[in-house]
């Protein structure tokens, strides 16, 4: 996903980007370096140097800085992103389990019921096309499985 424009929305002092999603804003107080009223900001943009998945911005006092699109994403709790966000976690601790078993590769292959090339790419950190589903049952065939938790959110994360 790209950004195709980028505002500066000072009444509710939040940078909105539109993405083919629609748009999104994230507030001055979580950029890195947050306008004031008195460095204001004087250059907002798309940088097509990161991919058009970044926006540059410049202050009054010289000082720039870039915001990913993820931190759009993350801020206004996208489900795709979240979902993904929690695939690459389980991924990445699959490969960890995976280096530490006792069970040869051939091994988890035939209990998974598998080819080769799925379970490399169950493996792979940068695949998303693959289920969380799939994922517990890697970890289930390595000897682990996985407690959720759902937490209800702080009232003041909520109301930001």
């Amino acid at each position: 996903m790209k950004i195709k424009s980028v505002r500066v929305n000072n009444r509710k002092k939040a940078i909105e980007i539109e993405t083919p999603k629609g748009w999104l804003a994230l507030p001055f107080s979580k950029l890195e370096i947050a306008p004031t009223a008195k460095n204001k900001m004087t250059d907002l943009y798309v940088d097509k140097e990161l991919a058009s998945k970044a926006i540059t911005y410049t202050l009054a006092s010289g000082d720039e800085a870039s915001v990913h699109l993820d931190a759009f994403l993350d801020y206004n709790k996208d489900p795709d992103f979240l979902r993904d966000l929690v695939l690459h976690k389980l991924t990445v601790e699959a490969v960890h389990l995976m280096k530490k078993s006792t069970l040869s590769k051939q091994e988890v292959i035939r209990r998974l019921r598998t080819s080769p090339s799925q379970l490399y790419r169950l493996l792979d950190p940068t695949n998303y096309r693959k289920s969380v589903d799939e994922m517990l049952k890697l970890l289930s065939v390595l000897g682990y499985r996985i407690e959720w938790q759902i937490v209800a959110e702080s009232t003041s994360k909520r109301a930001s």
